[in-house]
């Protein structure tokens, strides 16, 4: 079955906030790149690139996103709000026009060091018949409760036109549209991913992601005449304080008097502790 890719980069991150005021959560850097950016990478390591096989969906500061993405990929943008996982898909049916549908969300970070980007869920596409929605996965932490067969959504979903076509351009998610009545039909198989998954929807974890990714990265644009330990500093930042287990923004500064630690800094003064 032909397959295309679906981003999806619409949500309006309110657990980031105030983070998500200045910039749209699928625009949020995690190890100085994009999380949308770093999606849009794994899909073409799977030989899914341009606007005939990618698209991308847009609601919250969706200029931003819009711009962002240029002519790198079909973009679809939702005027009267987010429309949910699943909402997002079915505005995009007259575009998969029949294909099956790889769908990702954008805030979801992974990482497998043993496999490049795109070859890392190489399995979600390997032996596919077509027919079954595939999900990748990862363990329920202890304790946990919910998921699926005791493993939790990681990012990526393989849906079928069979179960793509019945979706509508209203607000749903995924979770009750295809993935539980793909389950009690007999018809989702779960992949495991063997790398890292953290859904960066918190500042803890937007954090994790970032030191995950590149603790004790400076991008060479960035001034650090402070200290920066186990730090993420973006391009342009200027690091005079010190920071520790920090994520400084691009353009962002930390002065000279100023001591953080596990925080988010974004502008001259935004500091968002995690």
């Amino acid at each position: 079955m032909s397959i295309c890719a679906v981003v999806l980069a619409a949500g309006e991150g309110r657990r980031l906030r105030p983070l998500t005021e200045l910039l749209p959560k699928a625009l949020c850097p995690v190890g100085n790149v994009a999380l949308l950016d770093r999606a849009l990478a794994r899909i073409a390591g799977l030989g899914l690139t341009g606007p005939s096989d990618v698209a991308v969906n847009a609601a919250y500061l969706a200029d931003q996103v819009v711009t962002h993405v240029g002519d790198r990929a079909h973009l679809s943008v939702e005027p009267d709000g987010p429309l949910g996982t699943s909402g997002g898909v079915g505005r995009l049916l007259p575009w998969i026009d029949g294909r099956g549908a790889l769908v990702g969300n954008a805030d979801a970070y992974l990482s497998d060091p043993h496999r490049e980007p795109g070859k890392d869920i190489a399995a979600l596409l390997d032996g596919w018949t077509g027919r079954t929605v595939r999900m990748l996965t990862r363990p329920l932490p202890p304790g946990a409760t919910g998921g699926f067969s005791g493993q939790r959504f990681a990012g990526f979903s393989l849906i079928p036109w069979s179960y793509l076509h019945v979706l509508a351009d209203r607000p749903a998610d995924l979770v009750r549209t295809v993935w539980r009545p793909a389950e009690a039909a007999g018809d989702l198989e779960l992949v495991t991913y063997d790398g890292a998954y953290i859904d960066t929807g918190t500042p803890a974890d937007y954090l994790r992601a970032n030191l995950h990714a590149a603790a004790g990265l400076s991008d060479p644009s960035a001034t650090v005449d402070g200290r920066a330990e186990r730090s993420v500093v973006g391009a342009g930042a200027r690091v005079h304080g010190s920071v520790t287990d920090c994520v400084i923004w691009p353009g962002a500064t930390v002065a000279s008097h100023e001591s953080l630690t596990g925080a988010i800094r974004a502008g001259s003064g935004l500091t968002v502790t995690a």
